[in-house]
């Protein structure tokens, strides 16, 4: 049954060649669908992932990484007298222009300030430069896939952010959002510095029913003249008011998590805290639920499918029509409707086979050509045995539609002149 499986496969060889083609495409349509959406998706939370924090302090309005509203250098100073935290270091997301010294374009960027010192965050695999470089004042990091981008041709680089010089001194890798503007990466003190530029700061402090005084820093924009004389102002350290936007949080050894973010909530009020996995895994659910991304990729995907079915289908039935006498023949000689399905079934695996494992190193090579730009195509192995089931499945269902025709054979057909 297998031989004549294989030679009624390869009889008509340009019939033969249109079916796999048409199993190749559903391959690729669905491996790099599914792959566009496992790197997107990862791309998003990469930062996260890469971090060494066992809790992610956010306020409780907060939606994505990306997404959130900020909290106070005050409440890491609170998280750090938390029973149960090791460690306690902020970050800081701000959007901002950036202006190349040799270009008149601007680009939009997002920086992400940090304390080079620190443990807790890594921001990706430095390729030039040093971490320890951006401590120093007016200097930044960039993403290697988005430099281009922003007009740098090396690190020594000089442009501004705002209105405020910066200098290119380290790139690294393996940290850019695919939906995010370019990150650019620099210490805590420089990023409060560009986020201050061209305004003025005051605290108010009022007091509070418990008689303690509550503080917020209200900036107001410079005048002209102002901005004019402090072109290089001194770098501005953060104070209790200034804003952070998360607070990453190590445990002391043998902790229970749950217990730990509880009295982190209860002690700081306003947030949240999350592992690192629930914060990775709501910001991936934002963008592949939330935006509707996940479905417009898995329609594409589907499509594929659909395609590849009404393919294989036509190809079985056109050869279960042209064979339909010699099927006759077995079945009035005595073989069983399961061997002949077999012979069907036969075919429709060796298409599947055949058509996967093309289409599979056309999509490998595929992710490999597209990641120098930095379009991540996450074909992992489970994404890859999950195709070949789809597709194997896909191939023995459309095989049905010929079964059928093959149920209905009266061996009596063969003696008919």
């Amino acid at each position: 049954m297998v031989s004549i499986a294989r030679k009624n496969l390869l009889e008509d060889l340009p019939r033969f060649l249109v079916a796999q083609a048409g199993i190749m495409f559903a391959v690729s349509l669905v491996t790099i669908q599914t792959g566009i959406l496992n790197g997107f998706s990862r791309s998003t939370a990469l930062l996260i992932d890469r971090s060494k924090a066992d809790i992610w302090l956010t306020s409780d309005r907060m939606v994505q990484f990306e997404y959130t509203e900020p909290l106070t250098y005050a409440q890491l100073e609170e998280a750090k007298q938390v029973e149960g935290v090791e460690r306690a270091e902020p970050i800081t997301l701000t959007t901002s222009r950036w202006y190349p010294a040799n270009s008149t374009e601007s680009s939009s960027v997002r920086i992400i300030g940090f304390d080079p010192n620190g443990r807790l965050f890594q921001p990706g695999d430095i390729t030039q430069g040093s971490l320890k470089a951006v401590s120093n004042p007016y200097t930044i990091m960039v993403e290697g896939s988005r430099i281009e981008e922003l007009h740098i041709n090396s690190i020594g680089q000089m442009g501004k952010i705002g209105s405020l010089p910066a200098r290119v001194d380290a790139v690294t890798e393996n940290t850019q959002s695919l939906v995010a503007s370019p990150f650019v990466f620099t210490s805590l003190k420089n990023v409060n510095t560009y986020m201050s530029a061209g305004y003025t700061s005051r605290v108010n402090c009022q007091a509070n029913e418990n008689g303690k005084f509550d503080c917020t820093t209200i900036y107001e924009k410079a005048s002209d003249a102002e901005t004019k004389q402090s072109q290089m102002p001194p770098l501005k350290a953060l104070s209790l008011t200034d804003p952070v936007t998360y607070i990453l949080i190590k445990a002391k050894p043998g902790q229970n998590m749950e217990a730990l973010k509880k009295r982190l909530q209860e002690t700081i009020p306003g947030t949240t805290a999350y592992t690192k996995a629930e914060m990775s895994q709501k910001t991936r659910d934002y963008w592949k639920v939330r935006t509707g991304v996940g479905v417009i990729l898995g329609i594409g995907a589907a499509v594929g499918v659909i395609v590849g079915m009404v393919v294989v289908s036509q190809i079985l039935y056109s050869s279960v029509s042209e064979h339909i006498k010699e099927f006759g023949t077995l079945k009035a000689i005595g073989a069983s409707d399961k061997l002949l399905y077999g012979v069907i079934v036969e075919q429709s695996i060796w298409m599947a086979v055949l058509g996967y494992i093309p289409g599979m190193l056309i999509c490998l090579g595929l992710s490999a050509a597209v990641a120098e730009q930095g379009i991540i195509i996450l074909i992992t192995p489970g994404a890859a045995v999950g195709v070949f089931g789809i597709i194997v499945a896909m191939c023995i269902g459309s095989a049905f539609l010929a079964i059928r025709k093959v149920t209905r054979i009266d061996p009596a057909m063969v003696f008919k002149g």
